[in-house]
C-alpha cells in the first residue's frame, strides 16, 4: 500500500503544479499553451526520474532481502 501511494504521489503532484503553474505563468505573460506545455514536460521528466529512483531502491531492498534469506537458509541447513 505504501509503493502505490508514493507512486501515486510521483505521478499525480508534479503533474498537478505543473498545470497550475503553467497556466499561472500563461494568464501572467499572455502565452497561452507555450508555459503549460513546457511546465506539463518539465513535469513528466521530474515524474520519470522520481519512478526509476523509487524503482531502483526498491530493487536494492529485494535483493538484500534475498540475500539475507538466502543466508538464513544456508545456516539453518548446515546446523
Amino acid at each position: 500500500m505504501e509503493f502505490f501511494a508514493q507512486i501515486s504521489g510521483w505521478i499525480v503532484f508534479p503533474i498537478i503544479m505543473a498545470l497550475f503553474l503553467g497556466r499561472w505563468l500563461d494568464d501572467k505573460y499572455d502565452r497561452s499553451p507555450m508555459f503549460l506545455l513546457i511546465c506539463v514536460g518539465v513535469a513528466f521528466v521530474i515524474t520519470n526520474v522520481g519512478l526509476l529512483l523509487m524503482t531502483l531502491k526498491a530493487a536494492k531492498r529485494i535483493e538484500k532481502e534475498a540475500k539475507e534469506s538466502k543466508k538464513q537458509s544456508n545456516s539453518r541447513n548446515t546446523d
